[in-house]
């Protein structure tokens, strides 16, 4: 089968046919149709996030259908359109069975620990597979694998519900989930933050209050918010960003770090934490019980992820590596999506 793969850090992606798949007893092997970039798999390509063993096929916002299942598979058959949960985890270790399975012992990333979603198929097993409900685009589906699902854990995280207002750092794929889902959650109001016009007019058609990053964004989101605001969500990985986010918080508020980064950022605990009661949050990845919710919320139409997906391209490597340099670069894209099919 034809995969790309991270070869070497910071070099472009490389075309290469691996062994087709066969599935274990309890995997199904999936016909991959919708791969979502994201800025994660910048990350992998360069190395600021060092991948498990090199070469590896990056891609984690991954959708098809199956054309495979295990001896001992009877959730899924043949021809099921699914979209795949990234965290491959054990199910039994303390971390498994108290539901934060993305801490698993054993756990691995597909396209991070184990072959991802730029290839032709793939290899899980059965129960990473969610059915896709009618209604709901495959695309769109992929893309929920991560930038919709960890916005809505983060958003959790935050403590974003009803009478609250959220700043979304970063108007991205992530960026752009964050908002309607905060919506859907009953937040009072929403703030995006961005440097790029096109993406800020997109959350402004959303609903969201836009301001411009290159401002004095602290000021710009305190006076939005009228004194600060209850949860911020660094999308990016910029430690910079995330000590903006911090100094936007209103007292009791909660700043929760999502983006990659090397970086540290630097705070005063008494100016920043200690006479505001606020807190610093990490949000790390996102819960299987999320994927199926948020899927129902799409068929529902409470959100709508397809508007996002604002580019489509083929399973080219040209295309590919095209789009990562692009996204590097923050494009004007929000979300870009390989297809097949």
């Amino acid at each position: 089968m034809k995969a790309f793969q991270i070869v070497s850090y910071g070099a472009p992606l490389n075309a290469t046919q691996l062994p087709d798949l066969e599935p274990g007893p309890e995997e199904v092997v999936v016909s991959i149709e919708a791969a979502g970039i994201c800025r994660s798999d910048v990350h992998y390509k360069s190395g600021t996030r060092p991948v498990s063993s090199l070469p590896l096929v990056p891609g984690h916002e991954v959708a098809g259908s199956v054309e495979a299942v295990g001896n001992e598979v009877t959730t899924h058959r043949i021809g099921d359109r699914v979209s795949l949960h990234y965290l491959v985890t054990c199910g039994v270790c303390g971390f498994c069975r108290r539901g934060a399975e993305q801490f698993c012992e054993s756990g691995q990333m597909i396209g991070l620990d184990r072959q991802g979603g730029y290839s032709e198929s793939i290899a899980l097993p059965a129960r990473n597979a969610h059915l896709i409900p009618d209604g709901v685009s495959t695309d769109a589906a992929a893309v929920m694998m991560c930038s919709t699902a960890t916005s809505l854990h983060a958003l959790r995280r935050g403590g974003a519900g009803p009478g609250t207002t959220v700043a979304v750092f970063g108007s991205g794929g992530l960026g752009m989930s964050a908002i309607q889902l905060a919506q859907a959650m009953q937040v009072e109001e929403v703030i995006a933050i961005d440097t790029n016009p096109t993406k800020l007019e997109t959350a402004a058609a959303l609903g969201a209050t836009p301001i411009d990053g290159s401002a004095d964004v602290a000021a710009a989101v305190i006076e939005a918010s009228a004194g600060g605001v209850d949860v911020a969500l660094e999308l990016v990985g910029s430690a910079p960003l995330m000590a903006t986010a911090v100094a936007s918080l209103a007292p009791g508020g909660r700043a929760v770090a999502v983006g990659l980064t090397d970086q540290e950022f630097g705070l005063d605990p008494y100016r920043d934490l200690i006479r505001r009661e606020a807190s610093i949050l990490g949000a790390a990845d996102h819960l299987a019980s999320e994927i199926d919710e948020l899927l129902a919320w799409a068929a529902q139409g409470i959100i709508d992820i397809d508007p996002l997906i604002t580019r489509r391209i083929p399973f080219d490597i040209d295309q590919v590596n095209d789009a990562l340099d692009r996204l590097e670069n923050f494009g004007d894209d929000i979300r870009t999506v390989i297809t097949r099919g």
